[in-house]
């Protein structure tokens, strides 16, 4: 595949692969191959992991030059086609697999939030949603996505204070489910597949969506409200506003 996105397929396991030769950048372009992968991955797959093969990264989140540019039109493409994306995977018909090896800033972190099951390795790297550290408040989609996953007082930490968790906090958190050493990443992955091979896909489907409803809607509600030009432009507006007076 292109656009940084890798796609195997073996034995019922599709693995996308996250791969820009730099950062893994969730540009418009990278999050549409990331899309493709999964059309893909549902017609084809029963279980599906996303990993990235950069080392240290996971994803550095959304293209920042996008938003530096002024472009409101590109920026607005870039964030609703993540929005999108997240949500699509919230729903997504088959078990997912989220492998976090590396750093995952913000639009990292809501893909692997969206996952079914999030693994993480030990190490010095980081994920959150630190978007006010950078002069941007989350979106409210993300919110919503973080609020069905994270617990309540560490989302408020990450979401207002724009902290970031390593593994073993994130765990904690409720940003992964199992944190293992990095050497044991490739065998603990084997084993929760083998696992997944046992959920009746069917039953799996619509508990995913049974359970997940409310936070979907909410997100729904929030990517319509928000991610439209006229109520970006009045975001960015705002903002400005409020930086002037600073």
């Amino acid at each position: 595949m292109t656009n940084g996105v890798s796609y195997q397929l073996n034995d019922g396991v599709a693995q996308i692969g996250l791969d820009d030769g730099k950062v893994n950048v969730m540009s418009t372009a990278m999050l549409a191959g990331i899309g493709s992968a999964f059309d893909r991955a549902e017609r084809e797959a029963e279980i599906v992991v996303l990993r990235s093969a950069r080392p240290g990264i996971f994803s550095a989140g959304f293209d920042l030059k996008v938003f530096a540019s002024g472009d409101a039109a590109s920026s607005l493409d870039m964030v609703r086609a993540g929005a999108e994306l997240a949500l699509r995977l919230m729903a997504f018909p088959h078990p997912t697999i989220g492998v976090m090896e590396g750093h995952a800033f913000p639009m990292g972190t809501f893909l692997l939030l969206a996952c079914d099951l999030r693994l993480g390795a030990r190490g010095p790297h980081r994920m959150g949603l630190n978007e006010v550290a950078i002069g941007i408040a989350p979106p409210s989609f993300a919110i919503e996505l973080a609020r069905s996953r994270v617990h309540p007082a560490w989302l408020s930490r990450t979401a207002t204070l724009g902290e970031m968790f390593e593994p073993e906090e994130a765990l904690t958190a409720g940003f992964l489910d199992r944190v293992v050493a990095q050497e044991a990443i490739d065998g603990t992955l084997a084993e929760t597949i083998a696992a997944l091979r046992a959920v009746h896909r069917p039953s799996h489907a619509t508990a995913k969506r049974r359970l997940r409803q409310p936070a979907m809607d909410a997100m729904r509600m929030a990517i319509d409200r928000e991610l439209t030009m006229a109520a970006y432009t009045a975001s960015n507006r705002a903002r400005s506003a409020v930086a002037m007076r600073a």
